[in-house]
């Protein structure tokens, strides 16, 4: 009856733990906070994408793709969250909006963001020819400098072909890292990490960027350079084909947008366009600031992506969106992950992207052989 006592065993299978968290202290550590404290609400689903992250897609046998959107990488997200997990085995390939890889080129260059103010006046930043993004501030110089490093680099005759973007970034990074260790920034970039590490960098949408910009300055000139964006839909869908042959995939969505698309569409593209069978990613974790109801990508639940194929529907209780500003999320991820989780040995997938692009189009036509029509 309404009023009445719930019975206490139905309670006791819908409870995760009882609310009697201990008090903070002085020195208590990041991790143990958020395992004791963190109990409900989004700081709840903080928790809960931690230690899954953690304890369940940081397993040996689960592959972990990253996507990443909005302006992470200007505000030092980069050098000191994504760069330790690249370095700790803990991502294993990426989907960039091209913004985040240039403006993350910038630290490999010498060159200094700042922090500022939200609501200066923009109109005297601009006559000072100063950047802003929201509160980071940097010297139009930046730009200029950046763009005049990516067009002398692509006129480089290794540059003079057709690259998916994993493989042109991972050529653009071999470069970058010997950039960094000349201005003496070892381990502050991405691209550069990520090339020691072989870990695929994709750009879903390539030319919607400054280097994407100054790829087509050069196509004006002659040159030969070519992105081929068809290249990376079979790259990614090929990664996470592997990835379920051997074991499990996971999926950490920071933001939402084209990123967010492009790394969970490998399933789609592996079970509805190939024809192969599958069944979805195993682990969703998203933050995210967009409302679901509207219905925009950036908002939509792992639920729903199960009905397109994107997640698995045996594996929806480890799924998990937290609305909560990434640049929040990913430094208490990071801590969280660094400090529960050895480091697992890197996958190396760019040495092995063309072997695994070779094993899903054989299955491919295998399929097709199967069932061509008499």
């Amino acid at each position: 009856m309404h009023g009445s006592q719930s019975e206490p065993n139905y309670l006791h299978q819908i409870s995760h733990r009882r609310i009697d968290p201990p008090a903070l202290h002085a020195g208590m550590p990041l991790e143990d906070v958020l395992d004791q404290v963190f109990l409900s609400y989004n700081a709840g689903r903080l928790r809960e994408a931690c230690q899954i992250f953690t304890h369940k897609m940081l397993a040996d046998d689960a592959t972990v793709g990253l996507s990443l959107s909005g302006a992470l990488t200007p505000a030092g997200l980069g050098m000191s969250c994504l760069v330790p997990l690249i370095e700790a085995g803990f991502i294993d390939w990426v989907v960039s909006t091209g913004a985040n890889v240039y403006h993350d080129t910038h630290f490999a260059l010498g060159m200094d963001l700042h922090q500022g103010r939200p609501g200066m006046d923009d109109l005297k930043l601009r006559e000072h020819q100063i950047i802003r993004i929201y509160d980071i501030v940097f010297d139009y110089e930046n730009l200029l400098g950046t763009d005049r490093f990516f067009r002398t680099l692509c006129r480089g005759e290794a540059f003079q072909r057709t690259f998916g973007t994993a493989e042109f970034h991972h050529l653009a990074g071999k470069y970058l890292a010997a950039r960094e260790e000349e201005v003496g920034r070892k381990g502050r970039t991405l691209l550069a990490a990520c090339y020691r590490h072989a870990v695929p960098v994709f750009t879903s949408s390539p030319g919607d960027s400054s280097i994407g910009m100054n790829l087509a300055a050069l196509q004006l000139e002659g040159g030969k350079l070519a992105i081929d964006p068809l290249r990376d839909v079979n790259q990614t869908a090929a990664i996470v084909w592997d990835a379920k042959q051997r074991g499990r995939s996971g999926v950490l969505i920071l933001g939402g947008g084209s990123p967010k698309n492009f790394v969970l569409q490998t399933e789609p593209q592996i079970q509805e366009v190939l024809g192969l069978e599958e069944s979805g990613h195993d682990y969703f974790l998203q933050f995210t600031d967009a409302r679901p109801d509207t219905g925009g990508l950036s908002g939509a639940t792992p639920s729903e992506a199960m009905t397109w194929g994107k997640v698995d529907p045996e594996q929806l209780p480890d799924t998990v969106t937290c609305y909560l500003d990434s640049t929040v999320a990913l430094p208490l991820l990071t801590a969280y992950a660094l400090a529960r989780r050895q480091p697992r040995k890197p996958r190396r997938l760019m040495d092995r992207l063309g072997d695994l692009s070779a094993a899903m189009e054989r299955a491919y036509h295998a399929r097709k052989a199967e069932h061509r029509p008499e």
